[in-house]
């Protein structure tokens, strides 16, 4: 069945293409590619702290209650920028000179975050919660800076007509980067797989942060716009104005703004609050580690990229509008398909087809939605716009989602997934709204604000 599905949902986004032929030619250029690679960068360390996470703690005996509210342990996404402005801004000795100010960083965070995921895979959360805890917040932290970084990075390496195509190739990486952090850890952890246990499975995975370094050398510094007050270096006030003040003014004083940080806060927050559950309900339903590994990763997987390529077309032919709101409703009727598989209990064609749609729709919501976040942030203050975005995003996925595991015990499964749908109704109101208001750009990139 799942076999099935992989050729069924490759042949459907093949026939697809035949529509959108023109729209996939910049899939072929090489700063796209370099965004796929900084996207498996972005991906794997995220991954270990929901979905690898959420299923080891569901192993280990772990409650679901629990389990949901570790989720709050990737609050640093949703903090990020409170110091985005500092790695926007801020050289780092000897490194910012040989590399520029966007690779300097993206290489030293790289590294500390090398060496805090194989001190988590090394934690036991059944022993020592505490230590696990501690170390999870570190891997955190260290991945929302690396974000910070390579957003900025890869919103300056493309140029215009690219950024819709860059960002579908990032989220092919930053699926590939899930696929291995999720799919992979798993089977080298597992008994059913290469049996070598969590803490070696966490340091083998801790080398997909070499892509994104690979990438950046290739790419080189990127169109990194230093503000006067910096270059020059004139007073600290000028400089502190221009750093910290300058990118959330910029930002709040546009027509609109709250508008759509609103949005942005609670646009996937139906689709988040499901993810935090899946893999404990996987578990609840009896399937095996390798069941999850081949349907939940693979078939998940192969639908994402099938997805993702269909989502700068989506654009290109849509509008940015119409392409928000139709992937937000796919993405938001999907969910009910994980209802039918918890009526049906353990069903393997059930679990693909429900993976598999959810994926599909969320590659094409993705794709759209950060090209849309990537659009609304200058060029003067990339790294700390995208960030302030991309944190309110993540508050969504992080603090509202999570009581989902409260809701999980008390509404069960069917009720749970039911409830999803019906969370996610706001974020489409909302988007209507904005779009009748005019706030929805259409264009994928802002102008520059920067003095010279």
């Amino acid at each position: 069945m799942s076999q099935t599905l992989i050729f069924a949902l490759i042949v459907g986004a093949v026939v697809a293409s035949g529509f959108f032929v023109p729209s996939f030619r910049p899939y072929l250029r090489p700063m796209p590619f370099v965004a796929f690679l900084l996207g498996i960068s972005s991906g794997f360390p995220l991954t270990l702290l929901l979905a690898t996470m959420t299923f080891w703690l569901s192993k280990v005996g772990i409650d679901k209650s629990t389990i949901g509210f570790a989720i709050g342990l990737t609050t640093p996404y949703t903090l990020k920028f409170l110091w985005a402005p500092l790695v926007d801004k801020v050289p780092l000795p000897v490194l910012t000179r040989l590399f520029g100010q966007r690779r300097a960083w993206l290489f030293f965070i790289q590294a500390l975050l090398f060496m805090a995921i194989w001190q988590l895979g090394a934690s036991d959360p059944g022993t020592d919660l505490t230590r696990f805890a501690l170390w999870a917040i570190a891997v955190a932290f260290l991945s929302a800076t690396q974000d910070i970084v390579i957003d900025a990075y890869r919103i300056e390496i493309l140029s215009e007509d690219e950024l819709p195509h860059g960002t579908a190739m990032n989220q092919f990486g930053y699926r590939t980067g899930n696929l291995l952090a999720g799919a992979g850890t798993i089977f080298l952890a597992s008994t059913e797989g290469a049996g070598l246990g969590w803490a070696v499975a966490y340091g083998i995975t801790a080398f997909c942060v070499l892509p994104a370094a690979i990438g950046a050398l290739f790419a080189g510094p990127g169109r990194y716009m230093e503000h006067r007050a910096v270059r020059e270096g004139l007073a600290m006030g000028s400089w502190l104005k221009e750093t910290i003040v300058n990118p959330f003014r910029e930002f709040l004083t546009r027509h609109g703004a709250f508008l759509v940080l609103g949005f942005v806060l609670i646009y996937k927050i139906g689709d988040a609050m499901g993810q935090v559950m899946l893999a404990p309900m996987i578990v609840e339903l009896g399937f095996t580690d390798t069941e999850y590994v081949t349907v939940n990763k693979f078939v998940g997987f192969a639908a994402l990229i099938a997805g993702s390529a269909l989502g700068a077309p989506f654009i290109a032919r849509l509008g940015m509008g119409r392409a928000l709101f139709i992937s937000g409703a796919l993405m938001m009727v999907s969910n009910l398909l994980f209802c039918v598989l918890a009526m049906v209990g353990h069903s393997t064609p059930m679990l693909a087809l429900a993976v598999g749609t959810e994926n599909f729709t969320s590659g094409i919501g993705l794709t759209v939605f950060v090209t849309y976040l990537s659009g609304l942030s200058s060029l003067a203050y990339t790294a700390t716009q995208f960030a302030l975005l991309s944190s309110f995003a993540a508050v969504g996925r992080t603090w509202l989602s999570t009581p989902s595991g409260y809701l999980a015990e008390g509404l069960g499964w069917v009720g749970f997934w039911a409830f999803t749908v019906v969370v996610a109704i706001p974020g489409m109101l909302l988007l209507w709204i904005m779009w009748k208001k005019g706030f929805v750009v259409e264009s994928v990139r802002q102008p520059s604000t920067q003095d010279d």
